[in-house]
């Protein structure tokens, strides 16, 4: 019974996420994203508690919470990667000299 909730809540998980992503002006998506996945550190907290339990199976737990750490780090440096890009587009450039021109 458990495993059938669960998967009914990842399909309505995808359904919305999907559902709400193809909703976002192209405009808002970088700034949002990148907002989200900064905000997704929260996830690695998680993730670092779940691979120091040691549950029934202390080998398994370890091994989906270091996996679990690995993609958390990923998504949050990567946000961090894109505001960082994004930022870098509104920075205004050095004006030329008449010597560089």
């Amino acid at each position: 019974m458990e495993v059938v909730l669960l998967a009914l809540i990842l399909v309505l998980a995808i359904f919305l996420g999907f559902e709400l992503i193809s909703k976002v002006p192209a405009t808002l998506h970088t700034p949002l994203m990148s907002g989200a996945n900064a905000i997704s550190g929260i996830t690695l907290v998680g993730a670092l508690l779940a691979a120091g339990t040691g549950s029934a199976t202390p080998a398994l737990a370890t091994w989906l919470g270091a996996g679990a750490v690995i993609f958390a780090t990923v998504n949050v440096v990567g946000g961090y990667l894109v505001t960082d890009r994004m930022l870098g587009l509104f920075k205004q450039r050095a004006k030329p000299t008449d010597k560089e021109k």
